[in-house]
């Protein structure tokens, strides 16, 4: 019998690690438009956070813009390591487009933010199922929950389909690193 054996060198990762975060893209002009370009841009500054909620309380928006406008929101609150009131945001994006998958990307993100790995894991399967702009980040995700729950072997799969997903991206090729990788007969 032919048993694969991995073996992650070390765990250093997940004990910073906040994961990686899936903007939506929000067209047409306006606040929500702004909250998505800084979303996207990498931005966390509570200024950005305040475009968003203006967003949210003036402008009509359908519901996919409405939720995208929340993840966004989310996500800038996300990179303060605000994951309690992240989670809010992620949680009222579902609410209101409950097949978008990057709400259930970042509510996943931060899940594994406060070493909360099963709720993580629980909803990067949503996200993946579900579908999003940056599969590559939900499956870098999926393998921190995995590694935060013991499972190497799934941490590995993850991490090498983030790269085959994302080749130019340095993150999961990182990961893989701190990976021995032997067969056994």
């Amino acid at each position: 019998m032919n048993r694969l054996i991995l073996c992650a060198v070390a765990f250093a990762a997940l004990a910073t690690a906040t994961g990686a975060r899936a903007a939506v893209t929000v067209i047409g002009g306006g606040q929500a438009e702004a909250c998505s370009r800084a979303a996207l841009s990498g931005r966390s500054e509570i200024r950005f956070e305040n475009i968003c909620t203006k967003a949210l309380e003036e402008e009509t928006l359908d519901a996919r813009d409405r939720a995208g406008t929340y993840v966004n929101r989310g996500v800038l609150k996300m990179r303060r390591m605000d994951f309690a009131a992240a989670t809010k945001d992620f949680d009222q994006a579902v609410r209101t487009k409950p097949d978008l998958g990057e709400a259930y990307v970042n509510r996943g993100a931060a899940s594994i933010g406060e070493h909360r790995y099963a709720d993580g894991l629980t909803d990067l399967n949503k996200g993946i199922q579900f579908g999003c702009d940056e599969p590559a980040k939900a499956y870098y995700n999926r393998a921190l929950a995995y590694e935060g729950l013991d499972d190497i072997k799934s941490a590995y799969f993850d991490y090498q389909k983030a790269v085959e997903l994302s080749p130019d991206w340095a993150a999961p090729k990182q990961e893989l690193t701190r990976f021995h990788v032997e067969r056994k007969d």
